[in-house]
């Protein structure tokens, strides 16, 4: 991807700034997918949902920890020549896509 010295900041702290957002939605989900209590003082019901609550958000960290992992590989290769290529077809993906999901790896039409 041939970007300036500015784009190249811009990229950058945008991942920086992906990294950091994860980081908090992480320690958010490990909080709400901690073990429900089985003396918990709640209804049948709302246990149920209690549990249902946990399953949903055990799945959304599962997707922020992988995530984060692919945003940290993008931070360390953003100096790499074929940063910002397509991995599929090696087209640029475009500097709107690089902002928009910093950890994509492939442009619009292959990741489709």
């Amino acid at each position: 991807m041939t970007v300036n010295k500015e784009q190249k900041i811009e990229i950058e702290n945008k991942i920086l700034q992906e990294i950091e957002n994860t980081k908090n939605t992480i320690a958010e989900l490990k909080e709400l997918t901690k073990p429900i209590a089985p003396n918990c003082a709640i209804g049948r019901i709302s246990r149920m949902d209690a549990i249902n609550n946990k399953t949903i958000n055990d799945a959304a960290l599962i997707k922020a920890v992988q995530k984060l992992k692919r945003l940290e590989i993008a931070f360390q290769n953003r100096n790499d020549t074929d940063f910002g290529k397509c991995k599929r077809c090696n087209n640029e993906i475009p500097l709107g896509r690089v902002l928009l999901v910093p950890q994509s790896r492939f442009c619009v039409h292959c990741a489709n």
